[in-house]
């Protein structure tokens, strides 16, 4: 509290304050302008630390930022110099004019202004103003709308921050949602007066270069009142009640208060004819494969039960350094009689990981599909060798051979201890330092972004769901792929070659299964959705492995 009345000269300091002023007023002009020089500097000092210190960057407004304080279109340096000029003794933070007070408040967190409003009546009465709330707005939320038109519609940027934004801001980002094996993609965002979760899908199948498709299933927002309002967007009535509830943090829960807008007139048929059309674009009878069939009939007993009352786990994009081959991030990939699926492919210091966000009865999401040995390239032969299935499978296993004995070896060093002999030690290095056989040694932060191309060509008796793919490739590496039967039983990993065509494609050959998947990067631009490290990026892993383990 003696903080707050220095600050605004109230209580027992006004006082000082008056008696500091009529001792000024009795001193000589010599000794004025030497404290009128240290009161300045004082001054700026308290404007700059009186609120967050002098490292929260108070007053660091550019000089391309724009004023609207009531000067015209000026910058805010000027802004600032200008009103500095008319008050130049300012000795405490309430004795600013309320213009520049406006400026210093507008560059303050969200979240630390309630606690500015306690200080005095002259702050509390200030933060009232809309351009202090519209700029918090467009900094903390990206909002792209003009405020101020959204305003004229009787919806303070005040209200939006405080009674929707707010509140709300821990669902914003990427989240995966709870449907068994299923999974899937959801992107809460700002858009508006809105608040929209976008369940992400992939194109339909086997259109895998197409972009995402989005359907809302939820939405809040300050129309009818000045008190948010949560909406289900499920179904093909319109928006309905629904109620958004937080678990824990990292986890929230949707629910639809009123699933009879879920319903269509037609029954359980009508409902499916529609589903199979928005989820693979065709009817039952243009699917001639048996399976698919009743994969797709399972897909929509299983998933249309829950009625958009799901939970929400919160999913990070990978981080990326200088050294990866690619650029880290979603990417859509063709798997089988199972359709488009979204896996996240991610770095780990020599190996690549992609990570189902979406599966299958067989391998659910939340699995590792593809581990990428990057220090197992393997160089392609010329066309007429490559057509041969055999002869690629002979360089592959050579090198899965070699992986599995290195892995033996090192498991047998470990067991016999750190304390070994220095010949033992000297054989460790020798089998991890050197690369045997056809081995060359992984990408560097050099060699990672060479685009030296190669012809490609798919070997015959590889199946893949989409003819069309790169006939160019950059690299190849040795890798495995998870395959499973129906309930993920009996899960293996199984030797495969990962091919990078370029920055946003890559695929891989299943070897033991004779198939090609093709991959192509989603390219949505997604906020709130990086990863603050790498250790909180590779928790979350391990968590979505035991969500579906």
């Amino acid at each position: 509290m003696a903080v707050c009345a220095r600050l605004c000269g109230v209580g027992q300091s006004r006082r000082c304050r008056r008696r500091q002023r009529q001792n000024q007023q009795d001193q000589g002009s010599d000794s004025d302008m030497d404290e009128e020089g240290e009161e300045r500097i004082v001054g700026l000092r308290q404007v700059g630390g009186g609120i967050g210190g002098p490292d929260s960057g108070v007053v660091t407004a550019g000089p391309s930022d724009a004023c609207d304080c009531g000067g015209g279109h000026v910058s805010r340096r000027d802004c600032l110099e200008r009103t500095a000029k008319g008050f130049p003794h300012p000795q405490f933070l309430a004795d600013l004019p309320p213009e520049l007070l406006v400026e210093i408040f507008s560059l303050i967190p969200g979240t630390a202004l309630p606690n500015v409003a306690l200080v005095c009546k002259k702050f509390k009465q200030i933060l009232k103003t809309e351009t202090i709330w519209r700029r918090r707005c467009v900094e903390e939320f990206g909002m792209k709308d003009d405020l101020r038109k959204l305003e004229v519609g009787g919806v303070s940027s005040h209200d939006l921050y405080v009674k929707l934004l707010h509140p709300y801001r821990h669902i914003l980002g990427l989240w995966q949602p709870d449907i068994g094996p299923y999974g899937g993609l959801l992107n809460v965002v700002v858009d508006g007066l809105f608040i929209i979760g976008w369940m992400y899908l992939p194109p339909h199948d086997p259109r895998v270069e197409d972009p995402m498709r989005r359907r809302p299933l939820f939405r809040i927002h300050l129309w009818e009142s000045k008190k948010a309002t949560v909406e289900c967007m499920y179904g093909h009535k319109g928006p309905h009640k629904g109620d958004i509830q937080t678990v824990k943090k990292d986890e929230f829960s949707t629910k639809c208060n009123q699933t009879d807008h879920h319903r269509m007139p037609g029954g359980r048929q009508e409902e499916f004819r529609t589903w199979l059309e928005e989820e693979w674009g065709r009817t039952l009878e243009e699917i001639f494969h048996e399976h698919m069939q009743e994969l797709i009939l399972m897909k929509f007993i299983y998933t249309s039960q829950y009625d958009n009352c799901l939970t929400y786990r919160r999913i990070y994009l990978p981080p990326a350094t200088p050294s990866d081959l690619l650029q880290p991030g979603l990417f859509k990939g063709t798997y089988g009689s199972h359709g488009l699926e979204i896996v996240m492919l991610s770095f780990h210091h020599k190996s690549a990981r992609a990570t189902k966000l979406t599966g299958d009865p067989n391998v659910p999401a939340g699995q590792l599909t593809l581990e990428i040995n990057l220090s197992r390239p393997v160089v392609l032969p010329d066309l007429e060798q490559l057509c041969n299935i055999e002869e690629l499978s002979r360089l592959v296993l050579g090198i899965h051979e070699e992986v599995h004995r290195e892995a033996e070896q090192q498991a047998n060093h470990t067991k016999e201890g750190a304390c070994g002999s220095d010949s033992a030690e000297d054989e460790v290095d020798a089998d991890h330092g050197a690369c045997p056989g056809n081995c060359q040694p992984g990408p560097s932060s050099t060699s990672a972004h060479q685009h030296d191309d190669q012809p490609f060509v798919l070997p015959l008796g590889v199946t893949a769901r989409n003819e069309v793919y790169p006939r160019t490739c950059r690299k190849c590496f040795y890798g495995t792929g998870l395959i499973a039967g129906h309930g993920f039983t009996s899960p293996e990993r199984t030797p495969g070659l990962f091919v990078l065509f370029d920055q946003d494609r890559f695929g891989f050959i299943w070897l033991e299964l004779k198939s090609f998947s093709l991959y192509s990067r989603l390219t949505d631009q997604l906020a709130h959705a990086h990863a603050p490290n790498m250790e909180r990026f590779e928790d979350m892993l391990r968590n979505m492995q035991s969500w579906t383990s």
